[in-house]
């Protein structure tokens, strides 16, 4: 799902590099893909289609809340879901839990942060977690500092090659902030026990910490073909041709996250904390405010201010099935358009 952007382009290198893996179906929001896997869809809902495909594994790159409807179906009839939609499981984390409850299938985060932090945990039961973060281009920056950047600023992520919408939710934080909400659903854990850290080299992409006071870390360079490697060859390890790391290229630091500069990732653990269908308001305003900067419609500093404003008139109360999700994503989407773009 999502064949043709940035994930799942690295997916299909991955797949044609793997003998044991076969592509049976592909979809693409609107870029054509004729001819590159027996079943292929352009827009629309999915659901038909993965019928049809009858698949072992669901990789799930779709960008934002478009993404759910895959998330959901593959939970429900207990196919292996290869996680890259975060959006899907923070706007739905409830529901998602549910389905996948229902379901008895496996759940894999693709997310380079969560795929350490799944590979770690199988050691053992997580006291807490560590979610790092490179700081984006504009790590050390004052909000004053921040008035005036461009889209192409933004755009300039200093370790990672991802799509606009994810390389922008990186420059402000919003990711990381997705990130935490996502973590909190894979993992059972309370908000507190979800820890951020600012890690400029990408290097230690996760880190587990157990009641026994040890700690172990995923390290690696930064590069998404492991997590998908990963995820599709589970429980196995298939060899990639991922660069091996070496240890004696320079320190690790780890510095604590500016959330008052970078308030998205305060706003998101706030989003969560308070449940219901805050974090589908956030996810929804984030996902329309960071399209309104890319356009030049609004400023970047205008994105956390756009999404504290639609958090402060929501009513957020818990969705009982995907129709009211759906009116809780619209709603916010609306309140955004109607007063600020």
């Amino acid at each position: 799902m999502g064949a043709t952007g940035s994930i799942g382009q690295q997916a299909r290198e991955v797949i044609e590099a793997n003998g044991d893996l076969e592509l049976v179906a592909a979809t693409s929001g609107s870029t054509p893909i004729d001819g590159l896997a027996p079943l292929t869809q352009v827009g629309g809902d999915p659901t038909g289609l993965l019928e049809r495909a009858e698949p072992d594994v669901i990789l799930n790159a779709t960008l934002g809340f478009a993404g759910l409807h895959a998330t959901m179906w593959a939970l429900e009839h207990g196919v292996t879901l290869a996680l890259a939609n975060k959006e899907s499981l923070v706007a739905a984390g409830e529901l998602a839990l549910g389905a996948r409850a229902r379901g008895g299938g496996l759940l894999i985060p693709v997310d380079s942060e969560h795929s350490a932090l799944f590979q770690c945990a199988q050691l053992g039961e997580p006291e807490s977690v560590v979610l790092t973060a490179s700081g984006g281009p504009f790590r050390g920056r004052t909000r004053d500092e921040l008035a005036d950047v461009t889209a192409e600023q933004a755009l300039a992520h200093p370790t990672w090659n991802m799509g606009a919408k994810i390389t922008i939710d990186s420059a402000t934080l919003a990711n990381k902030g997705l990130e935490v909400i996502e973590a909190h659903f894979l993992f059972g854990l309370p908000y507190p026990q979800i820890e951020v850290l600012v890690h400029p080299t990408s290097i230690v992409h996760g880190l587990v910490r157990f009641r026994d006071g040890s700690a172990i870390a995923h390290l690696g360079y930064p590069d998404m073909r492991v997590p998908i490697s990963y995820a599709l060859t589970y429980p196995r390890r298939a060899a990639t041709t991922v660069s091996r790391l070496d240890l004696t290229a320079g320190p690790l630091e780890f510095h604590d996250p500016d959330t008052e500069t970078f308030s998205l990732l305060a706003l998101a653990r706030e989003a969560g904390e308070k449940g219901g269908t805050y974090p589908c308001a956030y996810n929804a305003a984030n996902e329309v405010a960071v399209a309104a900067f890319l356009e030049g419609r609004i400023a970047f500093l205008d994105i956390a201010a756009l999404v504290a404003d639609v958090l402060g008139r929501v009513e957020g109360a818990a969705a009982r099935d995907l129709e009211e999700l759906g009116e809780a994503d619209r709603r916010a989407r609306e309140l955004v358009e109607r007063v600020w773009v």
